[in-house]
């Protein structure tokens, strides 16, 4: 059984691990063999992205999983876990990274709220 501070650590990990799989730019690369991003104006000026699938089988299917947060979090979530049941040694310097970069990517978003 896991403690409440490795369960934390290990929620933030995964959330900041899935935010950089689904979301983040710097990991389009990974993304761009499965779906593209079609950005568009709306009638407000705001622009709008849609993801399109490439692609069938195996294909699609991995595009479908990494522009779902929910099913991409379940995966990194089982690979964070996994390394740090496997090789803890080298998986707590990863985790810890990840949640205290989680925490900020949170702590950012609260802030950035009550100053607009």
């Amino acid at each position: 059984m896991i403690t409440w501070v490795e369960f934390l650590i290990i929620a933030l990990a995964s959330f900041r691990l899935t935010r950089l799989m689904v979301f983040d730019k710097i990991t389009s690369f990974i993304r761009s063999p499965f779906h593209r991003e079609i950005e568009e104006i709306n009638e407000n000026g705001e622009t709008e992205i849609y993801i399109e699938i490439k692609g069938k089988g195996i294909r699609a299917w991995i595009g479908e999983l990494l522009s779902c947060y929910w099913c991409t979090g379940v995966w990194c979530t089982a690979f964070l876990c996994g390394l740090w049941w496997f090789w803890p040694i080298g998986a707590e310097p990863l985790l810890v990274i990840l949640a205290i970069a989680g925490l900020a990517g949170i702590i950012e978003s609260i802030v950035g709220k009550l100053i607009e």
